[in-house]
């Protein structure tokens, strides 16, 4: 409930670009796309997370950089697992979109059990999203947990 609160407060401070109007509908449609991603990672539904991804998208995860082959060749199928065997949630929550580019920034906790040792982590995740003609993509991801 608190990440709802959080974007409440962000769009109704978040000035829209310059010409734009509706920011509120574009902001909610870039998170829209983060949160989709995220759900088809829990469903372990990689068809699905990958479609919200941008063909040039670069992910930073564990230390290093990977391209969408890279990421579906190796990570994807990792995070999914790890998706799938924990719960998530969204402590803090902030999007600010600029023309076709928008910042997604979150703070979160993840529990659960994988691997069989008990999960109890705080994590940061930074995405830029790129407005294309078949709506938002995620072009870069940083993943940091501690």
């Amino acid at each position: 409930m608190r990440s709802l609160v959080c974007i409440a407060a962000l769009l109704s401070v978040v000035a829209p670009a310059a010409g734009q109007s509706g920011a509120g509908t574009t902001q909610e449609a870039a998170v829209a796309v983060v949160r989709a991603f995220h759900t088809a990672l829990a469903a372990g539904d990689s068809t699905t997370a990958v479609l919200h991804l941008h063909p040039d998208v670069v992910i930073y995860e564990s230390g290093r950089a990977e391209t969408l082959t890279e990421y579906r060749q190796g990570h994807l199928s990792s995070d999914i697992a790890f998706a799938s065997a924990t719960r998530r949630e969204i402590t803090v929550e902030a999007v600010d979109v600029r023309g076709d580019q928008a910042l997604y920034t979150a703070e979160s906790r993840t529990t659960g059990r994988w691997r069989d040792r008990d999960i109890d982590a705080y994590g940061t995740e930074t995405m830029v999203l790129l407005r294309t003609p078949d709506g938002w993509r995620i072009r870069h991801i940083h993943w940091s947990s501690r």
